[in-house]
């Protein structure tokens, strides 16, 4: 007997994972090497580990990584936007201002390209959730203490949630960090899911669910 090909169609969209349709909301990361996965297996980061707690405690929900290597918050600015117009997350993530730091980019820069992501964001339709950037003293306490205190009082500001640096506890335990000091390794991305994810799990309400 001969099955009908739509329903041989249906049959092989239920049942091969590769067909399954994505959950109907997304939150989008746009981050920089700490959230890209950087010297990490592929689905190690903290935001693989994320998409796979999504599945499992928020179905409707999956994560989109879009973060680059490198990037500083003028990259972000870059590619917020089609990165919105491609994927229209409900929610948005923004990890960046650590290579910002790193260049020495003057605090209120930094901040105002800040405020514009998160802007972009709303004005998209979409939550947002502030990660703070580990800075590094290589431009002294004064500037150091400078870029810390402004993800503080841009979150108060705009009314977003903020996590406070994601990596430095994990940054001050042995066996944690990569070889160059910088990243964090595999051990340590669960830590990191675990800081961020206080700030996300109230804002899982999918309203295409």
């Amino acid at each position: 007997m001969k099955m009908n090909y739509r329903v041989w169609l249906l049959c092989a969209w239920l049942v091969v994972p590769g067909w399954a349709a994505a959950a109907p909301c997304s939150v989008l990361i746009l981050g920089d090497s700490l959230s890209s996965g950087y010297g990490l297996a592929n689905g190690a980061g903290w935001v693989d580990r994320l998409d796979a707690r999504l599945r499992k405690q928020a179905p409707a929900w999956h994560a989109v990584n879009a973060s680059v290597a490198g990037d500083t918050t003028q990259n972000g600015l870059q590619r917020l936007q089609p990165a919105l117009a491609r994927h229209r997350p409900q929610g948005v993530v923004i990890e960046l201002g650590g290579n910002d730091a790193l260049r020495g980019t003057p605090p209120a820069a930094i901040r105002e390209n800040l405020r514009t992501l998160i802007r972009q964001s709303r004005a998209a339709g979409a939550w947002v959730v502030l990660l703070d950037a580990p800075i590094l003293p290589n431009y002294g306490r004064a500037y150091a203490d400078a870029v810390t205190k402004l993800y503080t009082a841009l979150a108060r500001e705009e009314n977003v949630a903020r996590v406070p640096c994601f990596v430095c506890k994990v940054g001050v335990r042995a066996g944690m960090m990569q070889a160059d000091g910088i990243h964090p390794n595999e051990k340590a991305q669960g830590a990191m899911l675990d800081a961020v994810w206080p700030a996300l799990k109230p804002k899982l309400r999918c309203p295409a669910s």
